[in-house]
């Protein structure tokens, strides 16, 4: 078992970028205190304590044991599921690149991968992977509600509002495009700390391509997704730029109000 896989054990996966990030492996999990954790970004004081407690039982008995190879029967949990799909890009990361050392940069898309997922956990969206600059989440999986695209265009535009507010050398920004639709999810795809929960249909496809069409600070929705949140939110008819991308007839940027409704 790797790193990650021990702290998607412990209920702590949104900690997986930071410990990668960091270099914490097997063989110097033994030594971080408590200082160390908050360095790396465990700001929550029971989070530490949790993650102390699991190590100091590490220490007590015998690393985890390596997990029984995945094989073709996973292939039987796959699903056809209706999802709302977001993806998460951060603006100008390349000019970034070239204005920072490589060590500042890693804290500085650190924090913007630790915001996003704190933020959009809040809505029950699931954070399916990290594309260097870029992050995929999932809302209706693994638990499906009634609103997930609502929750998408909510949490969407709360992931503006944060990454806007976070403390770093330069002020920063994302893009987000956010598509609804029927996928097969389930399958799993990869191992160790690569390994994630593959989504198959045009869905992921159209969400990359209309986080594009977004300006900074902005999310652009696709039809399907329109047609889920109605007139909750103030928007701005995209259409005209969209009709090129198949399934997104009558795209929206969305504005920064909601109307009437309460926060989850």
């Amino acid at each position: 078992m790797d790193i990650a896989d021990w702290l998607r054990g412990l209920g702590l996966e949104k900690y997986v970028p930071a410990f990668d990030e960091n270099a914490i492996n097997w063989d110097v999990l033994s030594g971080l205190a408590t200082d160390d954790l908050k360095e790396i970004g465990v700001a929550a004081l029971g989070d530490r304590r949790r993650l102390l407690a699991a190590i100091a039982a590490l220490g007590e008995g015998a690393l985890p044991a390596a997990p029984s190879p995945v094989t073709s029967p996973a292939l039987t949990e796959a699903e056809r599921r209706q999802l709302t799909i977001m993806f998460c890009d951060l603006v100008g990361s390349t000019p970034l690149s070239t204005r920072f050392d490589p060590e500042d940069l890693r804290e500085i898309v650190g924090a913007y991968h630790r915001c996003v997922t704190d933020t959009v956990g809040r809505f029950a969206g699931f954070v399916a992977k990290y594309m260097g600059d870029g992050v995929l989440i999932y809302f209706g999986y693994p638990e499906a509600h009634e609103d997930d695209a609502e929750r998408a265009v909510r949490a969407g535009l709360a992931v503006i509002d944060a990454v806007g507010r976070l403390a770093t050398p330069e002020p920063l920004n994302v893009r987000i495009g956010i598509a609804s639709g029927l996928v097969v999810v389930g399958d799993l795809i990869g191992a160790g700390a690569a390994q994630e929960r593959g989504v198959v249909g045009e869905t992921p496809n159209l969400a990359a391509r209309l986080q594009a069409l977004a300006r900074p600070g902005t999310l652009v929705v696709a039809d399907s997704t329109r047609r889920q949140i109605g007139t909750l939110f103030e928007i701005e008819d995209r259409s005209s730029t969209a009709r090129r991308f198949r399934g997104a007839t009558a795209c929206l940027a969305c504005g920064r109000r909601e109307r009437g409704r309460q926060p989850l």
